[in-house]
């Protein structure tokens, strides 16, 4: 049981929280959160639906007038204890998401620093809110701006970085003096709640940072339609990010969306080969190719291609899938079946297409590992080059020209990220 492997076994919790006090569903409905190594129940956490959401919207209305005229040197304390107990608590948090999420150990240490970094950051960015003074076309009067909280904010956070795309979303919400209600994802919602546990333990007051589980629908339904809701921050899908700005448009809702991705990667015959397949290596295989800034797209220049792509096999070869928890695996399992049957579509795509199986394919069976996968002679037609494919897959797509590159880097309605190796100055500058 994961909870007797923990050094504090209160850290798994099974109840969402609300107003400072830890609540079941109305109905008493559960979701079951399954280890993705090996689909066993890890626990059992509230199936909420409407009636809590705004329950708890309510809890940090009522909260928002004491939050914001907290004086901004206690603000940023309290996120500094908050910051300490999530370090000093950090294997017990970074088991706990290997085990929910499935990531390698190392990366899930790696991901709860780089959380805690952010409650770092805006503990001391609170003390720095600073308005603004304007020069006016007149000497009988002065302009100046203040910076207000804007309100109750919620935040729909993703499975693929349960820990650092809360506190990247909160931290600076609660800095500013807004509380917060998170809506994390069904799959991955024990981080979340061992966070609520750690705001408790170091005294974030009750109503100021609340978690809600459950059903995704009825929840973010709740959190557009109440006008007590001023910002909304979400992390995903782009078809859910498009339904959420829909639904927010009634109240004209503040949005920040990370979307949907599709980087190209791009190889020039200039670049250096060996910097290359290390950039390729960290950015489309950490956490098994499943973030929406991974390479997507591999386009690698004539002059460089065939070299580039034996190096590349070669770093493959050496990585070692199988669950998070055993030493030195660096490709943990995808996060459910859905995740293995798209990577599986996309490889079987390319193959009927013409593309080369240079190295790894899907196994057979119901396991949720991938071998991480290298394609060659990927072309522009196939489905992994108009969709986020979320695994572990390389597919290599050759060019002439830095002309044809940009295009067919450019060939996407996606954004969030992008990637491209040369050792040309001037080139550099014209990509970029």
């Amino acid at each position: 049981m994961l909870k007797n492997r923990l050094k504090d076994p209160s850290l798994l919790v099974e109840l969402a929280y609300i107003d400072g006090q830890w609540a079941a569903a109305d109905d008493a409905a559960t979701l079951d959160v399954l280890d993705p190594s090996s689909g066993q129940c890890l626990a059992r956490v509230p199936a909420m639906q409407g009636g809590e959401t705004h329950r708890a919207i309510e809890a940090a209305e009522r909260a928002w007038p004491a939050w914001r005229a907290r004086p901004a040197a206690e603000r940023a304390a309290l996120l500094e204890r908050w910051y300490q107990a999530m370090i000093d608590n950090l294997d017990d948090l970074a088991l706990i998401m290997t085990c929910e999420q499935g990531k390698p150990l190392n990366e899930a240490k790696g991901e709860i620093r780089y959380g805690a970094s952010f409650v770092k950051w805006f503990a001391e960015e609170a003390r720095r809110v600073y308005g603004e003074t304007i020069p006016t076309p007149s000497g009988d009067r002065r302009l100046l701006t203040l910076k207000q909280p804007v309100g109750v904010c919620a935040a729909i956070t993703p499975w693929n970085f349960p820990n650092a795309m809360i506190t990247r979303k909160c931290a600076p919400a609660l800095a500013a003096g807004c509380p917060v209600i998170v809506k994390p994802s069904d799959l991955t919602p024990l981080s979340a709640l061992a966070l609520a546990l750690l705001a408790e333990r170091v005294g974030i007051p009750a109503g100021v940072f609340n978690v809600v589980t459950g059903l995704p629908t009825a929840i973010g339904e709740a959190l557009t339609s109440n006008p007590v809701v001023r910002k909304i921050s979400f992390t995903g899908s782009t078809a859910v990010g498009r339904l959420l700005m829909r639904q927010s448009a009634e109240h004209i809702k503040r949005l920040s969306l990370e979307l949907g991705g599709n980087a190209p990667f791009i190889v020039f015959d200039d670049a250096d080969l060996e910097q290359a397949v290390a950039g390729i290596m960290l950015s489309k295989f950490r956490n098994a190719g499943q973030t929406c800034v991974c390479a997507n797209r591999i386009l690698v220049q004539d002059g460089i291609y065939e070299r580039f792509a034996a190096r590349l096999v070669e770093e493959v070869g050496k990585l070692k899938v199988g669950s998070g928890l055993e030493a030195d695996v660096t490709i943990g399992p995808l996060i459910n079946p859905a995740a293995v049957d798209k990577v599986a579509r996309h490889i079987d795509d390319a193959l009927s297409q013409g593309a080369r199986l240079l190295c790894g394919g899907v196994p057979d069976g119901d396991s949720q590992f991938v071998q991480p996968t290298v394609l060659g002679e990927a072309h522009a037609g196939m489905l992994l080059a108009s969709e986020e494919t979320f695994g572990p897959v390389a597919p290599l797509m050759r060019f002439s020209t830095e002309q044809e590159a940009l295009a067919l880097a450019n060939a996407t309605p996606y954004g969030l990220g992008a990637y491209y190796f040369t050792q040309d100055l001037r080139r550099s500058w014209r990509v970029g």
